[in-house]
């Protein structure tokens, strides 16, 4: 059923949308009363925990029945705004609303719905909209709930910026002079896209080569080296390095002056010596030796030739990166800062964690970082469901008390994990969180969405779990399927609570202006980092997407193929990217 749309001055196009004309009834009805009859409803708002919807009850315990007919369960039931008296609209049967309306003197057209909170017109028999009483139910849900926000990261990036267009870059004299006497032109002698090439195994290195194929490719990370958004020269000679070593090779033995022998290790310079290159025109496979190198003196647990996960590699070389400029900068800034290096400009999102009291309704909020979400394949099963990788949290697998045989079988769908994801769940007895209004432990429903989408979302599958009951292993086989383009809105936070508060268009908690509406919430697919084999004896294998052609990266090889072969491919990480990104009015460019 469409809803009729009123507004103060009978605007029939609001925010480049077209609505139908607003209802004349409506119009009437606040000429003669104004907001005062909206106002007085919140008395008899009821708000049923846990799900937070409003209804409207002159006592908790009224059960409401139509005048005409006496009936309680029909479809729908209104109570007239000037009378109170309570009809029953069942079509395509007969309405004792419209026929209220019609026997009694005009002023009794416009009604509200006394299970959701909503106007509804006898005499359209319709719905319709208006902006004052969304608010007044918003308003008086938002004190009923009277909601606590925990944040455990201020989300200092969800401020507003000012977006500009777009305009494409062409040199000027000084430009071109600087680009004929310090440049040589680059020949592509081959068939494949710029920026691809294989990547040497270095002794079960395949992990790494994966995420790093993938990171090359990543539009905002491979547009901020390739600009020289981070000059590896210019870094080593601000920390103190010798000129010899700013080419890349590094005297290990040598420290900072200091005796600080990591100081001036820089895993976003080991990323720009590779971006050069990769992007240099050169096909013959590549070896990331002095990356590794780095690596490992950042992860010195993980240094060694054994076979390591993907996923842990991918947070581990963000952190490195993100803790490099740390401490090249006086003013220390956390990771729910999107600025504060290049790796957390990329991936960094927030997470929005709402814990309900199924007793009262009082909601905890709280607001996490987050690089990327790891999602279960597995149907909700009494556990959580929801594992989020963030600076303090690093969880790469699931841990699960057993085994199920048959969890292999079936197929998963990446909109179906992160529904379940963002899906109510109650919390267990033994999780009984303190209640600020009861000022008891009482049992809670928890809800996740995404408050801030990144520029590149990266999903992570868990496909390893471990079993700390039967101190064992094993990989979970399932079939995902994703898609190629992907639209967050339904997971988004104003998504959510739009439809735990029935879908109003009045904003809400942290929704002046919508964080969401700075960035797209269209998503498009470029990599795929797939395992295939057993969780110790298994090999990884990258997908990309470049010039919307597919590409198969299996360490120095590298391959066309159909997508096809993508689809049916055993996803692990999945990275998509926003399609349309856009600009700041100003922002600092000094090298980071």
């Amino acid at each position: 059923m469409s809803s009729k749309i009123n507004h103060h001055h009978h605007h029939h196009r609001f925010n480049t949308q077209i609505f139908p004309p607003p209802c004349p009834h409506l119009a009437e009805f606040r000429a003669r009363n104004g907001s005062k009859p909206f106002r007085a409803l919140q008395d008899c708002l009821r708000v049923k925990p846990p799900g937070g919807r409003a209804a409207i009850r002159r006592d908790p315990s009224e059960v409401p029945r139509c005048g005409a007919c006496g009936e309680s369960a029909r479809p729908r039931l209104y109570a007239c705004l000037a009378c109170a008296a309570i009809s029953c609209h069942a079509p395509p049967g007969p309405s004792h609303a419209a026929a209220h309306a019609t026997s009694m003197p005009p002023g009794h057209e416009i009604a509200v719905d006394v299970d959701r909170a909503e106007i509804f017109c006898c005499a359209c028999r319709d719905q319709v909209y208006d902006r004052d009483f969304d608010a007044a139910v918003v308003l008086s849900q938002t004190a009923t709930l009277k909601s606590a926000t925990i944040q455990s990261a201020k989300p200092e990036n969800l401020r507003k910026r000012r977006r500009v267009d777009y305009r494409p870059w062409s040199p000027d004299i000084r430009d071109r002079v600087l680009m004929e006497t310090g440049s040589s032109p680059l020949e592509n002698g081959s068939d494949l896209p710029r920026g691809l090439r294989g990547l040497n195994n270095l002794g079960n290195t395949c992990f790494m080569n994966s995420v790093l194929q993938a990171l090359l490719h990543t539009p905002p990370l491979r547009n901020y080296f390739l600009s020289d958004r981070h000059n590896r020269y210019y870094c080593k000679k601000k920390n103190g390095v010798s000129n010899s070593n700013a080419g890349g090779k590094r005297n290990v033995g040598t420290a900072d002056g200091h005796g600080n022998k990591n100081a001036r290790l820089c895993l976003a310079c080991d990323m720009d010596a590779m971006f050069s290159a990769v992007f240099s025109g050169d096909r013959k496979p590549y070896s990331p030796a002095k990356f590794l190198y780095s690596w490992w003196q950042h992860a010195s647990n993980l240094a060694s030739y054994e076979q390591q996960d993907a996923h842990e590699f991918f947070i581990s070389m963000l952190d490195g990166i993100h803790e490099n400029v740390e401490k090249d900068r006086h003013k220390p800034h956390s990771q729910g800062h999107g600025d504060c290096c290049i790796a957390h400009r990329v991936f960094s999102g927030i997470l929005r964690s709402d814990v309900m009291c199924m007793t009262c309704g009082f909601t905890s909020t709280t607001y996490d970082p987050c690089v990327d979400i790891s999602l279960d394949l597995e149907p909700h099963q009494g556990g959580s469901s929801k594992s989020v990788s963030t600076k303090t949290h690093h969880s790469c697998n699931g841990e699960v008390d057993g085994m199920n045989p048959g969890q292999n079988c079936g197929i998963s769908t990446l909109m179906g994990c992160l529904d379940r994801f963002t899906r109510p769940e109650r919390l267990g007895a033994d999780q009984k969180f303190f209640c600020q209004q009861c000022q008891v432990r009482q049992e809670s429903l928890k809800q996740m969405s995404i408050r801030k989408l990144p520029l590149v979302s990266c999903f992570h599958i868990k496909r390893f779990e471990h079993s700390s009951i039967r101190k064992m292993s094993r990989k979970v086989d399932r079939y995902l399927q994703f898609p190629f383009s992907l639209d967050m809105t339904p997971y988004l936070s104003s998504s959510i609570l739009r439809n735990r508060f029935g879908n109003r268009i009045f904003p809400f908690d942290g929704d002046e202006p919508d964080a969401s509406n700075e960035m797209s919430s269209e998503f498009e697919l470029f990599a795929v980092v797939t395992h295939t084999g057993k969780l110790d004896a298994g090999h990884y294998v990258t997908y990309l997407r470049l010039s919307n052609q597919w590409y198969k990266c299996d360490d120095a090889w590298v391959t066309q193929v159909n997508e096809n072969i993508v689809r049916a491919a055993q996803g692990y990480m999945m990275f998509y990217v926003q399609k349309m990104l856009y600009y700041k009015a100003s922002e600092n460019r000094a090298v980071s």
